[in-house]
């Protein structure tokens, strides 16, 4: 921990956006009108759908058949918060050192109806629905995701394997 008399050579984070995003996802996911008509699965591949697009966030409603997931992945410098508002979600997360490959942390996070996950701009995680029920999420980004780096699990550590754009490879 830096001691009063260190130099800072960056500015710190602010802590406000995690909240906003904390708020905008919840009070989303409060408004079941706006979502609800747009819950669609599809058999081989999560469904999503774009809530709203704003200057400093974008939302997305995303569909989980039991069994589907994503990869490891990142969120390329963005911050985000997610609502599970239907089912269950299984999260996995590492942890990240700019010396080291990430480090894949051994808890899993069960995220059943009404939880909230909020994360910063160097999170890296997987998320599946493991349960017998399809499960619902209204997920917020900001700034919105322009990029995606998608990573290999080796043993306990994670090694980055390639980066999406939005709009060109996803």
């Amino acid at each position: 921990m830096p001691s009063d008399h260190s130099i800072r050579t960056r500015p710190r984070k602010q802590t406000r956006p995690h909240r906003n995003l904390t708020e905008i996802a919840t009070h989303l996911a409060d408004l079941t009108e706006l979502w609800q008509p747009l819950v669609e699965y599809d058999p081989v591949s999560r469904y999503y759908a774009r809530l709203a697009k704003e200057p400093d966030f974008e939302a997305w409603l995303l569909t989980w058949l039991p069994g589907q997931g994503t990869n490891w992945h990142d969120h390329g410098g963005s911050a985000g918060a997610f609502v599970v508002v239907r089912g269950t979600l299984t999260e996995r997360h590492a942890s990240v050192n700019p010396l080291a490959h990430p480090r894949i942390e051994p808890e899993l996070r069960e995220l059943s109806e009404g939880a909230l996950r909020a994360f910063g701009t160097k999170h890296i995680h997987e998320v599946t629905n493991n349960g017998w029920e399809p499960a619902v999420s209204v997920h917020v980004y900001s700034p919105a995701l322009v990029e995606m780096t998608t990573y290999a699990e080796e043993g306990s550590r994670l090694r980055k394997l390639s980066s999406q754009l939005a709009g060109v490879n996803w």
